[in-house]
């Protein structure tokens, strides 16, 4: 009964290490996956309910059906927002509605951002142009955009300096590396059903990402 009453003394104050409570009570930034196209919402959720928080957004012009062009603030990270809480107020922002999740490691565990990199996105965003741009890794298929390769869908090889697609013609199994701006190709995700056979522009070979 001692041994008993000691291990659960034991466990209680190891639970109760000041190393652990100050962990989850101290507030840090943390990336909340939203509901698409929710994340101005979430932010409205967000104020009500006193969660700090941080929504970057840019500028951009767009052009609706009739002619007429809008200038919009867009989120710089689409299905993104930011909260600053303590790790054990996580459940209080998922019951935000459109908060779906927030963003963890390996091993599910929330895992906060640097506040430096938010100062960074604050500053860059008031004194100069930012913009999203599609994330690109090596081995990833992309759709090229425009220029000689337009409509054509390539391998990601390497990406110092100008990225280097390669391209495959699929019929004579033989292949070429091009440099492509990056701006010029997007990644293939919801196309690539449809953009596997895509034909080339000049001779109708089909051409595939090897």
């Amino acid at each position: 009964m001692q041994k008993i009453e000691r291990a659960i003394f034991s466990n209680a104050s190891t639970s109760l290490l000041p190393g652990a409570f100050e962990a989850s009570t101290a507030t840090r930034w943390y990336a909340v996956y939203t509901t698409s196209r929710h994340e101005k919402r979430v932010a409205l959720h967000f104020s009500q309910r006193a969660i700090e928080h941080y929504l970057p957004l840019y500028r951009a012009e767009r052009k609706w059906r009739n002619g007429l062009r809008v200038t919009l603030d867009l989120p710089l990270f689409p299905c993104y927002i930011f909260a600053r809480i303590p790790a054990s107020e996580r459940v209080r922002v998922l019951n935000v509605p459109g908060a779906l999740a927030v963003v963890g490691g390996t091993a599910r565990e929330p895992v906060p951002l640097p506040d430096d990199a938010i100062d960074a996105l604050r500053w860059g965003l008031q004194e100069q142009r930012i913009e999203p741009h599609p994330h690109l890794t090596v081995g990833q298929k992309v759709y090229i955009l425009s220029g000689a390769f337009a409509g054509m869908v390539g391998i990601v090889l390497r990406r110092r300096g100008a990225c280097r697609v390669v391209i495959t013609l699929k019929q004579i199994m033989q292949s070429i590396a091009v440099e492509i701006d990056e701006s010029n190709v997007e990644p293939l995700a919801e196309k690539c059903s449809a953009a596997d056979e895509m034909p080339s522009l000049s001779s109708g070979i089909c051409l595939q990402g090897a």
